[in-house]
């Protein structure tokens, strides 16, 4: 399983991520530009002392990240998905992509994912912090492909 970061905004996003990649074993791609400066310095800050205990690509960019990415599923988490959460059969060498927190992912992202994923909420809210969206999905999908096995 492998968490993807699409050209994130918020800093603290993505220390929370990392942090949740650490602790359940998740490899994540940075893919930048973010809308923060992203450096070594800034990205410990932002992953704490978990920074260590992530397997952690950056991609300067989609088209490298589409280049080098480890070949699976490219599941989109989005609230335009065509497939609803948690009904999808999830498997170990999917990639969960999350789009930026202020403009979700471009057209041409969605293009590229193999499935595109929304997770039901109450009619009149717009969306879940994408960390929130991330760790559900995550999880579930951890729970079938029996990844939490690996961490006991």
């Amino acid at each position: 399983m492998n968490l993807a970061l699409y050209q994130p905004d918020i800093a603290p996003n993505v220390g929370a991520m990392l942090r949740l990649a650490a602790c359940l074993g998740v490899a994540v791609d940075l893919i930048e530009p973010c809308g923060f400066p992203v450096d070594d310095r800034r990205l410990r800050r932002a992953g704490m002392d978990y920074i260590d205990h992530v397997r952690l690509v950056r991609h300067s960019s989609w088209e490298a990240f589409q280049r080098d990415r480890r070949a699976g599923r490219l599941i989109l988490l989005t609230t335009g998905g065509d497939h609803v959460f948690p009904q999808v059969a999830f498997r170990r060498d999917d990639t969960l992509l999350v789009g930026r927190e202020s403009a979700g992912a471009p057209a041409d992202v969605h293009a590229a994912a193999d499935l595109r994923l929304r997770l039901p909420m109450r009619p009149g809210l717009r969306s879940l912090n994408v960390t929130l969206a991330a760790a559900m999905v995550l999880s579930e999908a951890l729970r079938q492909t029996d990844g939490y096995a690996a961490l006991t």
